[in-house]
């Protein structure tokens, strides 16, 4: 059956080719829209490259302290101290990286001046993320120890201080706010929440040794399970952990709050959710991102089910005999959605082609640093999924209206 239901959806979609190329031409924008905003949602939750391991670490970027008697709030990114006395010595994890925020810092070669993005990461940062080392090497824990004043550089910087080839960067001096650095590394450009940055040294190489007794700061952490099953039971140990905080102003601030998320988490608890509840609200925010999908979906598709009921009223006739034959509605419905589906899945397939020329030109653009979109298969497996519920919802309406038709007036071309 399915057979014939293809070489009849065959036989329609060409006897009317300008009109099933306005469908397809209506289904692709859609679909390349729909497709663009699923592939940078991808690669931002579940990455793949330099935070490929993120479906097997969590974040731990804010932490809170209250007093619910006085009103006073305190909310701030963690301080060295914190992450050291408390999250480093978590049983059962690989391991716990500390890193700052990436701030802009300037950069002098004599009298030359350049502004970079700098971070101040500890040796286990260099193992949670898989940087791709360009040249040279990365930093280690012998030079946190020892303080040694060394840093990485990515390849846009590189070339942009020192040349076109990256091991031109190597053994080179740079002056960071009156810090001399050697350039030990050049990685590849990275866009990612953890990984963005220009310029990389060790934390130790502060100016100053306050950082180390500071329970709030500008650093986050990154705890790296062995496996994903592990992550719920991280989450518990971290929060367990945060009750036990002792402020450093225990009058004023008494309850502490700090959340170990997913990436999905981390933007779910920065949009709909709270800071003082365990539930960052992803499942909230999976649905509303869901619902704005169907949502824009409507549109399109009310001004497709006009054109499938403009082809389907040629096939009056056709429907007439069938259901004089014996033909059920449940049948004819059937056939009529599964040729819109074909028609989707078909606009689907040019639509992915269109994508990955859309998200090629937006890195090309440059519209955003070091920007990296891969069209990888879930991202083609989601746009399927996108098509054929946009064939559905276009689809069905039409076809079950047609499909009832009294077999006498659809032979006299009436409905």
């Amino acid at each position: 059956m399915l057979r014939n239901y293809l070489l009849t959806a065959w036989k329609v979609f060409m006897r009317r080719k300008l009109f099933t190329a306005i469908n397809l031409a209506c289904i692709v924008l859609t679909l390349v829209i729909l497709m663009v905003i699923t592939a940078m949602l991808q690669s931002a939750f579940h990455p793949s490259g330099v935070e490929g391991k993120s479906d097997r670490f969590l974040q731990v970027m804010n932490i809170r302290m209250e007093s619910p008697d006085s009103g006073n709030v305190s909310q701030s990114p963690l301080g060295f101290k914190l992450i050291d006395q408390y999250l480093k010595p978590i049983a059962g994890v690989e391991r716990v990286a500390a890193l700052t925020s990436s701030d802009p810092v300037s950069v002098y070669q004599g009298e030359r001046v350049s502004t970079l993005e700098m971070r101040r990461v500890d040796a286990d940062y260099w193992k949670v993320l898989d940087f791709t080392v360009l040249a040279g090497r990365l930093p280690t824990a012998q030079d946190d120890i020892d303080a040694r004043q060394v840093a990485v550089i990515n390849r846009s910087s590189a070339h942009r201080l020192f040349g076109s080839a990256p091991a031109t960067a190597l053994g080179q001096t740079i002056d960071v706010g009156g810090q001399s650095f050697e350039i030990v590394g050049v990685v590849a450009n990275a866009m990612h929440l953890n990984a963005y940055g220009d310029l990389w040294a060790p934390i130790s190489t502060f100016p100053s040794s306050g950082y180390r007794h500071q329970l709030t700061g500008s650093f986050s952490a990154l705890i790296l399970a062995h496996q994903a099953s592990d992550l719920p039971r991280i989450q518990r140990d971290v929060a367990r952990i945060a009750t036990g905080v002792a402020t450093d102003d225990p009058a004023t601030l008494k309850t502490v709050y700090f959340w170990a998320d997913s990436k999905l988490d981390l933007f779910a608890r920065g949009t709909v959710g709270s800071d003082t509840r365990a539930d960052a609200g992803a499942t909230k925010l999976l649905a509303m991102f869901g619902a704005a999908m169907v949502l824009f979906m409507l549109l399109p598709a009310l001004n497709l089910v006009n054109l499938n009921t403009g082809r389907i009223l040629e096939r009056q006739t056709e429907i007439g005999v069938r259901k004089a034959f014996g033909a059920t509605s449940a049948t004819l419905a059937g056939q009529l959605i599964v040729e819109n589906i074909l028609l989707c899945l078909a606009g689907g397939l040019i639509a992915l082609a269109a994508t990955a020329g859309v998200l090629a030109w937006i890195e090309a653009a440059n519209l955003i640093p070091y920007l990296a979109i891969e069209m990888d298969w879930a991202v083609c497996g989601y746009g399927m999924v996108l098509a054929t519920v946009f064939g559905l919802l276009s689809g069905v309406l039409p076809a079950w209206n047609m499909a009832r038709l009294d077999p006498v007036h659809a032979l006299r071309g009436r409905t």
